[in-house]
């Protein structure tokens, strides 16, 4: 059913045709959330390097300021997510990745079939592999703060070792590093993806190749209004 102009704006919803025919996917909040974490977490995972491999510890230095940098990046990345939930558009993006739909399994079995398009694979704003991710690092994050933490604050939880909490701290982190490594590869891989997270719109055609079933939701009169947060 056609979303009405009320219930876009209960809603938060993006979907919004501009003069050019790209269609808004993304609000200023959203944009600014997704580069300020990802920045966080470059920084966390270099200085990471910069403590735990040799030859790059020798070569930068420094270890107690890298040392600082790592936790205090670490312990911020929560950070932009809470400046974030003032949004209306972010709080709705959070809802439909909580969200996983009937779709969404049709989405992992056509990926899991050899030779299946992206027109074949069902989905919504988000596809079934972007809700995965974003739940997979969500969790991986806080499990990071937590072992950083008892690293951090010894006595904190004295049943918990600090030994304990360095292993599970750094093979989450290698986990972390290949998994952006695969979600790096894959943004590289969609220039159109990566103009929608850059401005804010992508085209009419990769929305309804990529993610045919957010236009349906949506509707196709969804906020007619024009664009009215330029690109920051």
């Amino acid at each position: 059913m056609p979303s009405t102009a009320g219930s876009t704006a209960r809603t938060g919803t993006t979907a919004r045709p501009d003069t050019a025919g790209r269609i808004r996917r993304f609000a200023t909040a959203e944009r600014l959330v997704h580069r300020a974490t990802g920045c966080l977490m470059l920084l966390c995972l270099l200085s990471a390097a910069c403590l735990y491999i040799g030859p790059l510890a020798l070569l930068v230095g420094r270890r107690p300021l890298v040392a600082t940098v790592h936790e205090w990046s670490g312990i911020s990345l929560p950070l932009p997510f809470l400046l974030g939930l003032p949004s209306a558009e972010f709080r709705a993006d959070l809802r439909r990745l909580n969200r996983f739909a009937v779709y969404d399994r049709q989405w992992l079995r056509a990926v899991r079939r050899r030779g299946a398009t992206p027109g074949a694979r069902p989905a919504g704003k988000f596809n079934a592999g972007q809700k995965l991710y974003a739940g997979w690092i969500a969790g991986a994050v806080l499990v990071m703060m937590a072992t950083g933490l008892l690293m951090w604050f010894t006595g904190l939880l004295p049943l918990i070792s600090r030994t304990s909490a360095l292993f599970v701290h750094d093979l989450l982190a290698w986990a972390i590093t290949f998994v952006l490594i695969g979600h790096t590869r894959r943004a590289l891989g969609d220039p159109e993806a990566r103009l929608g997270m850059r401005t804010g719109y992508v085209g009419r055609s990769w929305a309804e190749s990529r993610h045919p079933r957010w236009l349906k939701e949506e509707g196709p009169d969804a906020g007619t209004d024009e664009p009215d947060d330029p690109e920051p």
